[in-house]
């Protein structure tokens, strides 16, 4: 097995991390990321902005499964900011959870961001696109 030391050499710079905020929900993103499922994912623009080591355009991020395990390697291709109400079906879809309809993201998206502290349909999110550069 590759340990994220290993793999911050091979990708320099890169950050080990992982999705959602359970390692039930680990889990299931990196492995819809592995399965190509998944290409986009979003944050609060408060959180990003809280961040020093937030992803940056072009960086390799190390995804990690719930146990903090490497999953798979993904590389940031497109970064935008855009408010809750703004996200559209397109954008859903790249996040590839639930049905991928509008409706599932904005319901699981507004538990997320009120188990992190704050929601509002106007709060700023960056909505990233990323690309899968390998599968662990």
């Amino acid at each position: 097995m590759v340990t994220v030391d290993e793999l911050k050499m091979k990708y320099p710079g890169a950050q080990a991390w992982q999705m959602g905020d359970s390692p039930e929900l680990a889990n299931e993103l990196a492995g819809l990321i592995k399965k190509g499922i998944k290409t986009a994912t979003c944050g609060s623009f408060t959180s990003y902005s809280q961040d020093v080591s937030a992803p940056r355009m072009g960086s390799y991020n190390i995804i990690l499964d719930g146990q903090n395990v490497p999953a798979c390697v993904i590389r940031l291709v497109s970064m935008r900011l855009v408010r809750f109400c703004d996200v559209n079906e397109e954008f859903t879809r790249k996040e590839g959870e639930g049905n991928l309809s509008l409706e599932y993201w904005q319901i699981e998206h507004q538990r997320f961001f009120l188990r992190e502290g704050h929601f509002s349909e106007e709060m700023e999110l960056i909505a990233e696109e990323f690309e899968l550069v390998e599968v662990l």
